[in-house]
This record gives C-alpha cells, structure tokens and sequence, in this order.
C-alpha cells in the first residue's frame, strides 16, 4: 500500500540498510520465526506497521463518533442503529464501534510491543545506536498514545506490556489495571519516548510530522497529566514547557483555515499528523460527512452537526471557526434535528442541513484529508486551563488570547475573566469552538466535570415529534461498556456500570 512504501521509505532514511534490501523485503509473515526481526528493514517494516494503526476505524471515524457523536455537539445522522445508540446515550456492551475500537486499539497497542521486544532480536551492523533509540522511541510513544485513548474510552484496563504469544487462559486472561496505574505507564512510556527521540529527525517536515517526536511524547504527556483523574495540572504546564522548547518550534498558524483546507500539510502548528495519500492509501471518512455538492452522492450523511454548537459559533460571534467547521446544503432528505419539510404536490422541498467541514475533499472514498493526533493549538488552551487551575489567571487569559486573536475574536471579557470558575468556562468554551469534529469534546467534558450536566440540559428538539430529546445521562454512562464479547471471552474483565 502507498502510505506503508511511504513510511517505510522514511524510516529507511535513517537506517544504513541498502535500497536493494529494502526492495527485496520479504513480508514478515512469509518468514520463519527463527529468522524474523534480525535485520534493520524486517524491524522499520514492523514499526510502519504500528504506525499504520492510526489508519484503523478507532482512529478514522469512532474517534468522532465517542467524542463528538456522543456529546453536545454532533448528531449521529445517517441510517446506522449503532451510531444512534452513541448519539443517544444508549450503548450497549454488544455495540459493534465498542468492540471495533477495543479490538484495533488493542491491537495496535500489540504491534508497538512487538516492536519494543523484538528489536532486541536484530543485530544488524547497519542499525546504529541512535536509530535503535528512535525506533524503541517511536514505539512507547504509540503505545502510550493508543492506551491514553483506550483508558478515556473504558476507564481501567487491561495493561499489557509485553508481545502476546501464547493462548493459555492465564496468559490472555489478563484483569483490568487500576486507572492511575494505567497512566503512570502512560507518562513513564512519554518519559522514555522524550528521552530517546529528537525534536525534529531532519530539515523535511513530511518525515517530522509523520513520525513521534520528543515534542509529540511531551505534549501526550500534558495532556494525560490533565486528563487522569487527580488532575495534576503542574507536571502539564512543566511537559508543556519541554514541547514549547522544542526545535521544532510549533506555532499558532496565522490563519485557521489553513489548518484544514487541504493544502498546508505538515504546518508548524501540527505536532503529529496521519498522512493520508490518497488512492488505496486515503482517508475514507470524508466520503461519509460531506453534503452531495462535495461528495457526488446523495445519500444522508453521517456526523452532521448539532444545533447547540452552532448556536455556540453564533454566541461567540465566531464566524472563521464556524464556515471553516460547518457547511450549510439544502438537501432532498429530511433530518430529524434540520428540517422534516415533506414534499408537496410530489415535489421535494429542500431541506438546509448543517454538515461537518473540517475534511473538505471526498475523492471517492481515498481523501488525502489529514487527522491530527496531536496540534499546538489544543496544546495552546490546555496550558490556559493548567494556569488558570494553578492560579496563573493572567496567563492564562492571554493564552486563550492568543487562539481568540487569529480567528478576528474580542480578548476574552471582564465577565469571562472576573473569577477562576467564569474563566474555566470561558476556556472550555473556546476548546470547544477551537476543536469541534477533532475528537477531543467529550473528554473535555469529563475532565471538567461537566459532562452528566451538559448532556441532560442540551435541549436538543426532535422535530418528528417537536419534543426534547431526552438524554438520560447518568454517571455510569461516561465510560463505555466494556465490550460483551471481551467479557465472555476473559473471565477476569469486570464489566463497567451500565
């Protein structure tokens, strides 16, 4: 596939390797256990193939789904009955996402351990030291990457730390791990991932953006000092500071829309980005979304977003980060949340839809619209939210500041700065605003504990029916069920409160 030859031939750009051994790979699976992972191109092949998780349904389209679909501020649309579930707040253990999500993550966090146990197997003169560190680097960072998302999703989990080889029910029946040991590993791979990479691997931004750096492990170490539950909110501002320091030097770009417009890839405001290229390697979410003037089809789409965060773009006066978000079609379908505008006299009315914008090219199901896994701007307003929670008040307005600024917005307000709690909300406010259709919304409210509270007073009104949709979100509900077909495999996997 494209994008595999493509980050192979990154990788090998830093290892010695010939170009004849790397055009006469053999696929590992073709090879005996006895010769696998003894030359540098068998383990750059391994560790491609880690990265290759991030290309997986967890990472394409259950990310928004959980993230956006689950919380305030998209709607499921389309016809799919599991993705009506997360929209409402009614998942169940047997829900086919839930077990698409623990099952790729689970396995690329699989992957990320072969790679670390396995490099210890290769002895090729032509691996020298500094591309071994970058390489068992590169790998803690994923692995630390996929579990910080795992342990948002499910809450305590099974921590597995080693590659998998045998069947045996005491080996495979693995219980879940507390929480806080779950990220204690989580910084400690950061840790060591920091330790081992460089800030940038060359002058060329298509490998420093495609690849883990230190700046990527400090910056997924901020976030997970945020996000688990003691939040400790210095050690975020100190992993913060390690990142800004980088020589990578990410910045606010000057202007938001460059951000998603398809043509500034590997910008200095991105830390580390999916590189999509199109054809049998491109993005097929896109092609889900996107109205029928972009997409060339005319079926109802999926993620459309909410009424509740429009009318927060129009609250805020927020018109860039609202055009460059949402696009508005009329439409032949009716919408539940839209317009249910029948036909009249056999004549389809047009019904105007708000549709997610941030992917903007279909191409047939094979976009090259980029995901971020990690930007500077959702950095920018984490460190404003570990100030204001450290009692840095003025710094941390100016950080928020500085993202309001590039999208032609008024400083915050008196009203918005006047305490720690107004100045919380005005911040998870622009986190919202700043990062709609990212995956980052729920979590968000989680952290903030907020999320039981905003979900039963959203408001939202089904127009079939002109009544309010009733959420009935419970404290159980932030965490999803643990998937039905883990437990009845597992016998040592508790399942979460329903």
């Amino acid at each position: 596939m494209k994008l595999k030859y493509y980050l192979i031939g990154i990788l090998i750009t830093f290892a010695t390797s010939s170009c004849n051994d790397f055009l006469d790979l053999e696929p590992i699976s073709e090879e005996s256990t006895a010769n696998a992972y003894q030359r540098a191109s068998q383990i750059e092949a391994a560790l491609t193939g880690a990265y290759e998780s991030f290309q997986s349904d967890a990472y394409v389209w259950n990310n928004i789904m959980f993230q956006d679909i689950r919380s305030d501020n998209h709607y499921a649309g389309g016809d799919n009955p599991s993705i009506f579930e997360i929209d409402l707040l009614n998942i169940s253990p047997t829900n086919d996402k839930v077990y698409q999500s623990w099952s790729n993550i689970y396995n690329a966090i699989l992957k990320a351990n072969l790679v670390i146990q396995r490099i210890n197997d290769v002895n090729d003169q032509t691996l020298t030291t500094e591309r071994r560190n970058q390489i068992i680097g590169e790998a803690y960072f994923l692995r630390a990457y996929h579990y910080y998302n795992l342990i948002n999703l499910f809450g305590a989990v099974p921590l597995i730390l080693e590659e998998t080889n045998s069947a045996a029910p005491e080996d495979v029946n693995i219980p879940r791990s507390p929480v806080n040991l779950v990220f204690d590993q989580i910084i400690s791979d950061c840790d060591l991932a920091a330790s081992l990479l460089p800030d940038v691997f060359s002058s060329d931004n298509s490998i420093n953006k495609a690849r883990a750096t230190s700046g990527a492990a400090n910056a997924l170490a901020a976030k997970a000092c945020a996000q688990r539950p003691s939040h400790n909110y210095a050690k975020t501002l100190e992993y913060i500071a390690k990142a800004e320091k980088s020589e990578a030097n990410y910045q606010l770009l000057d202007d938001y829309n460059h951000l998603f417009d398809g043509n500034h890839y590997n910008n200095a405001e991105s830390i580390l980005e999916i590189q999509y290229l199109g054809a049998d390697e491109g993005n097929w979410g896109p092609q889900l979304l996107l109205p029928p003037s972009i997409s060339g089809d005319s079926w109802r789409k999926f993620v459309t977003p909410s009424q509740n965060l429009v009318k927060a773009f129009d609250a805020a006066g927020d018109e860039i980060r609202k055009n460059t978000t949402i696009l508005f079609e009329n439409v032949s379908w009716i919408d539940e949340y839209w317009s249910v505008e029948e036909p009249t006299n056999h004549t389809p009315k047009p019904n105007r839809v708000a549709f997610g914008y941030k992917w903007k090219n279909a191409m047939g199901w094979s976009s090259t619209d980029r995901q971020y896994i990690l930007r500077y701007g959702d950095i920018v307003l984490l460190k404003a939210e570990a100030l204001n929670e450290t009692g840095k008040t003025q710094k941390a307005i100016s950080e928020v500041n500085k993202i309001r600024k590039r999208v032609q917005l008024d400083p915050l307000s008196d009203d918005e700065t006047s305490s720690k709690e107004t100045l919380r909300i005005a911040i998870l406010n622009e986190r919202r605003l700043e990062l709609a259709q990212e995956a980052q919304r729920w979590d968000d409210l989680v952290r903030y504990n907020l999320v039981v509270s905003t979900m039963n007073n959203l408001g939202e009104i089904d127009l079939r029916t002109n009544t309010l949709v009733n959420y009935n979100m419970t404290e159980a509900k932030i965490l999803l069920p643990i998937p039905q077909q883990e437990i009845d495999r597992n016998k040592n996997l508790e399942p979460n409160p329903l």
